[in-house]
Parts: C-alpha cells; sequence; structure tokens
C-alpha cells in the first residue's frame, strides 16, 4: 500500500469512529428523592411537616395549596441521536399529612408502561390525597369571595 492510501484508510476509520461514538446514548437526570435510610427514619403518626423538612429536606413539588402533601420527584430521560427524549425512570414519593400537621401514610411511585405504579407504601390507607382534584376545585368554588377578587 502506498502512503496515501494508508492516510485515506485512517481518515475513514476515524470517521467511522467519530460516527459510532455520536450514537451512543446520554443521560439526563433531573429532581431528587430522599434514600430509603432517610424515609425510614420518618414515623406516621409522630412526625410533622417541620420533622420532615429537617430530615429529608423541603419538596420540590408541594400540593395545590399551601400546606399541602409534599411530593419528591426524579425522573431519568435518555436521549438517542436525534430522535426525541424518552423518560426512562421515574420515581416519586408522596408524603401525604393530616389536619394536625403529622404523617398520613409514605408513598413511593415508578413509572411502568407510562403509568404511575405504586412501588412501596407504609399505611393500608386509601390514597395520597383523600380529595381528587377535580373535588378540590369544586369545593373551592364555594369558599370563593367576591369581595376578595374585587378588593371592596
Amino acid at each position: 500500500m502506498t502512503a496515501i492510501s494508508m492516510r485515506v484508510l485512517r481518515l475513514l476509520a476515524l470517521c467511522g469512529l467519530i460516527a459510532v461514538a455520536g450514537c451512543a446514548s446520554t443521560y439526563q437526570n433531573h429532581g431528587y428523592v430522599p434514600p430509603e435510610s432517610d424515609l425510614e427514619k420518618l414515623v406516621v403518626g409522630v412526625d410533622t411537616r417541620a420533622t420532615v423538612d429537617d430530615t429529608i429536606g423541603p419538596p420540590s413539588v408541594s400540593g395545590l395549596v399551601g400546606d399541602g402533601d409534599y411530593y419528591y420527584v426524579r425522573s431519568r430521560k435518555r436521549t438517542y441521536m436525534m430522535l426525541r427524549p424518552k423518560v426512562v425512570e421515574r420515581e416519586v414519593v408522596a408524603i401525604s399529612f393530616n389536619d394536625d400537621n403529622t404523617i398520613a401514610n409514605i408513598e413511593k411511585f415508578g413509572l411502568e408502561a407510562g403509568k404511575a405504579v405504586p412501588i412501596s407504601r407504609r399505611v393500608t390507607d386509601s390514597s395520597v390525597v383523600d380529595n381528587g382534584f377535580l373535588r378540590q376545585i369544586i369545593k373551592n368554588i364555594g369558599v370563593l369571595n367576591p369581595e376578595q377578587i374585587f378588593g371592596q
């Protein structure tokens, strides 16, 4: 082989290596979920909202109202070449509270076939929240005071 053909062969091998390296998947991590060891320190019915903040930190997402439940969310997305990113892993830890601000329930949900599936539950209550989203909105309609809106 001549020197020119060796250079061309090396250049083609380098281009092939770059093309293969460009096809590798990249992963992006978002959010935070406290580790199981920290969640085990919380006692249902005993610990309060303040002790949850001290033990595992405040959540990135909380319920609809100011004193709502706590939701810790973590997800992992995979991007492959020019294709749309795909969520390959999602974990949600939901901590609900009683009226006296003690923990009512601790639940973990995962992403399985695009649906939220419970991974573990600490108590056998009905759900994370007693009322659904629509029920909470409908219940708040009667609480609305027109004087607060129009400022009279």
